[in-house]
């Protein structure tokens, strides 16, 4: 594909292929992001992506969630297209390939499956998530626990990170009895937060509610439930529930932005039992 006559034979073969490899999509990628491919392609860099990287995969959670298998594959090919996006970004500034992305994460599965590829017996899920950690912990040269707490990703949603460090601490034997014992904590952090809204010093109330979300995430985590997923659900529900407020304001002749707070709480329990 160095002259025109090479690429323009080559564009005429993809173009009539029948059924298309992962080399063809490599291929494809390094066409778009060569000379007398696509400008656009061509400007990207790993940062001015980066924001689609997140999107795909928030669109491959959602198809998941909807059980919807079409849109799932479409996904999918949308998340695996920034993988060699990125790869193909890295190979132009000579630091590495998709080839090189996918040895490691083979040596990488290969070296963290011990049951498999080695001679080590495992009795359950436990025993595999243990050595997981224990090979992590060992190949990222993870000294100490705080070492592994600072290793958990700070561009994961804040929830989930929370719900990660946590289990870290209580890998290492700090964290509350049970969830009873952690819910006393978020008493105690909802009493600061009143005394902070209080004083007025938005710096401190910020972060009183940063201590608040991060006991309320160690009550879910140490009940077994997902905060993140809860929230979620919390969220449309909210959504389902204002719907049915704003219908049945628009029934009896109320402006919800003038209502008085009686009001918008008598039409909040209605919408409760109505849904």
């Amino acid at each position: 594909m160095q002259n025109k006559k090479d690429l323009q034979k080559y564009i005429s073969e993809i173009n009539n292929t029948k059924h298309y490899d992962f080399s063809h999509l490599c291929d494809i990628m390094a066409l778009l992001r060569g000379e007398n491919g696509c400008a656009w392609d061509r400007e990207q860099t790993h940062k001015s992506i980066r924001k689609n990287l997140i999107e795909e995969t928030y669109e491959v959670i959602e198809a998941i969630d909807s059980d919807d298998y079409k849109l799932l594959r479409e996904e999918l090919g949308d998340l695996l297209l920034q993988v060699v996006f990125h790869s193909q970004i890295a190979r132009d500034g000579g630091r590495f390939n998709i080839g090189d992305v996918i040895d490691e994460l083979c040596r990488k599965l290969i070296i963290r499956h011990p049951h498999v590829f080695g001679d080590i017996t495992v009795t359950g899920s436990d025993d595999v998530l243990k050595n997981w950690d224990s090979i992590k912990q060992r190949t990222k040269n993870l000294k100490s626990s705080t070492d592994i707490m600072s290793s958990v990703s700070t561009a994961l949603p804040s929830l989930m990170r929370a719900t990660k460090i946590g289990d870290k601490g209580a890998k290492a034997g700090f964290d509350f009895d049970d969830s009873k014992d952690a819910v006393i904590k978020v008493k105690e952090e909802i009493e600061e937060v009143e005394r902070a809204i209080t004083e007025g010093d938005r710096e401190h109330l910020a972060e009183e509610i940063g201590d608040l979300l991060l006991a309320v995430v160690n009550v879910a985590r140490l009940s077994k439930i997902d905060s993140e997923e809860a929230l979620f659900r919390a969220n449309e529900k909210f959504i389902s529930r204002f719907r049915v407020v704003e219908e049945n304001a628009i029934k009896q002749g109320i402006d919800l932005l003038s209502a008085d707070r009686d009001t918008k709480e008598s039409l909040w329990q209605e919408a409760k039992f109505e849904r």
